[in-house]
Order: C-alpha cells, then structure tokens, then sequence
C-alpha cells in the first residue's frame, strides 16, 4: 500500500507516518516537509521536501508515484510569531487572512487536481484532510479566529465539492474531513491552558484514531465531516 502524508514532519503527520508503517507490514509511506527534514528514517519511507503552495512542485511529485492507495493532508496554519488567531474585527489584516487560505485551504485543491489521477490507480483510494471543529458554521457559537475558521469552512466546501466531482469520476474513492480534536502539538501549544481534563490527545493517540476511521470509510461515506471519535460534525 502506497501512503503520501503531507505534512509529515509536523506533530499529527509524523504520528501518523509512523503509525502506518508500524501498522501495515507492505505499506510504503512518501511523507512531505517543508523547512528541514525530520531524523525519523525507516527502510519503507520516503522524506521529499515539497512547497504544496506550489502547484509546480505537487505536479512534479505526483508523477514520482503513479499509484497511490490514500493521501493524507495533515498540513494547518493557526498562528506564527507574529500572528495569533484573530479575537476582534479590529485585529483582522488581508495578509494574514490570504496567507491563512494559502496554507489551510488551497493546497486540498491543488492536491485533488494533480493526484486525482495517482488514486484512480487503487482498487480502494481514500483522501484524508485534517479540519477543524471551528470550521462548521453551525457549531460556531464564540466567533471570532476568522482567518483560521473561514478557511476551514471553505475546505469543507472543497472536500464536499470534491466528492461529488468523484463519485462520477472515481466512484471507489473517498474523500472525507477529519477533525482530531485537540492534540499536543505546535499548533495548539499557546491555547492549551483551557483545554479540559482529558482532552488533550498526544499526537500518537489521535494518529491512531485517524487510521482506523479512514480505514474503514467507504465510498458512500465521501464527503463526510468526523471527529477523531466517529461522530458527524454538522457543515
């Protein structure tokens, strides 16, 4: 089985690579990086540092690997040194809003575009993309963080649209959002204080539970939004 795991160098996609390789003994597991590679090395894994903002270099890689059985996109953008989520209006900047969308939501479309292909391939293809609870526009009760929220719901859309656009082309596909709760890594390490007893998932934990969902997620199921538990998210 052939795994393509964006985002492996951060703390839920190098879980996840490990946890595929250690899970499923003829898997061969293409994991991207973006700023330095990672020490992790194993005979059935392939590091390849990739941009997945450029669609030049998505295209490059996706005819490196012909076949592939899923793909995994684990890459998110919530703060950097300068910026945190917005908590105002008055704090919201288009160069943070734009930057945001680059990272959190185009790279899904771009990867669909080029890789559509790569899956047909596979008697039983799957797409996972990691979301968030605080991109379901039903659920959001607080407001607030719109950069970061805003581009989760427009990847929702996308993971919605997409699915629709396989079932008439790749109808053994799947594609579906994955929320995995909040997990102990860079990205929620300056929000954790609130975090309740409990609900603070170590990456292997949540690695874990995202195997076993897109394990068994059949092509009926395309386009759904779960928690890292099995349950709905409502768009």
């Amino acid at each position: 089985m052939n795994v393509l795991v964006f985002g492996g160098s951060g703390g839920i996609g190098l879980a996840l690579t490990k946890h595929v390789l250690n899970t499923v003994r003829d898997s061969h597991v293409i994991a991207t990086y973006y700023h330095s590679a990672p020490s992790f090395i194993h005979s059935r894994l392939t590091w390849q540092r990739v941009n997945v903002t450029n669609e030049e270099e998505l295209q490059t890689l996706s005819k490196d690997y012909p076949k592939l059985d899923w793909i995994i996109n684990c890459i998110g953008l919530l703060h950097d040194e300068q910026h945190g989520p917005e908590k105002s209006l008055a704090s919201v900047t288009p160069e943070w809003f734009l930057h945001t969308m680059s990272i959190n939501t185009l790279p899904t479309l771009l990867i669909a575009k080029h890789f559509s292909n790569n899956l047909k391939r596979s008697d039983q293809p799957r797409m996972s993309v990691l979301s968030a609870r605080v991109g379901s526009i039903r659920d959001n009760r607080l407001g607030g963080w719109y950069s970061y929220r805003s581009s989760k719901a427009a990847l929702n859309m996308l993971i919605k649209d997409i699915s629709i656009e396989w079932h008439r082309t790749m109808p053994k596909a799947s594609i579906i959002a994955l929320h995995p709760g909040t997990t102990d890594t860079q990205l929620s390490e300056p929000f954790q204080a609130n975090v309740p007893d409990g609900k603070l998932f170590t990456p292997a934990y949540v690695a874990q539970c995202l195997f076993e969902l897109i394990q068994t997620f059949s092509p009926e199921q395309s386009g759904s939004f779960v928690a890292y538990d099995g349950t709905p998210i409502p768009w």
